[in-house]
């Protein structure tokens, strides 16, 4: 599985791909010079039950530790992996 981060003017995105094709992918608005607020999570059918969505979180959330970033999970997947995975709690707003 292949996570590229992208982003393009107040907006980013994960895009997690397998063998070339869209897997899922995980949206932010970057609100400031230092947040992002996760908004939205998606995966296709075919790859739900694979952590598809947790590769993509961490993805984001290693790109968050590396530029000093903090981020608000609005979407109820990243929130809910936020409450139970301490390990990734450092970077929350």
């Amino acid at each position: 599985m292949e996570i590229l981060l992208k982003e393009q003017e107040s907006k980013g995105f994960a895009l997690a791909l397998e063998n070339g094709k869209k897997a899922g992918a995980m949206t932010y608005s970057i609100a400031g010079e230092h947040l992002i607020i996760i908004d939205h999570t998606e995966v296709e059918p075919e790859h739900n039950g694979k952590s598809v969505g947790k590769q993509m979180l961490y993805k984001i959330v290693d790109m968050a530790r590396e530029k000093n970033i903090k981020i608000i999970p609005l979407c109820p997947f990243a929130a809910a992996m936020f409450k139970k995975t301490e390990d990734i709690q450092d970077v929350l707003k």
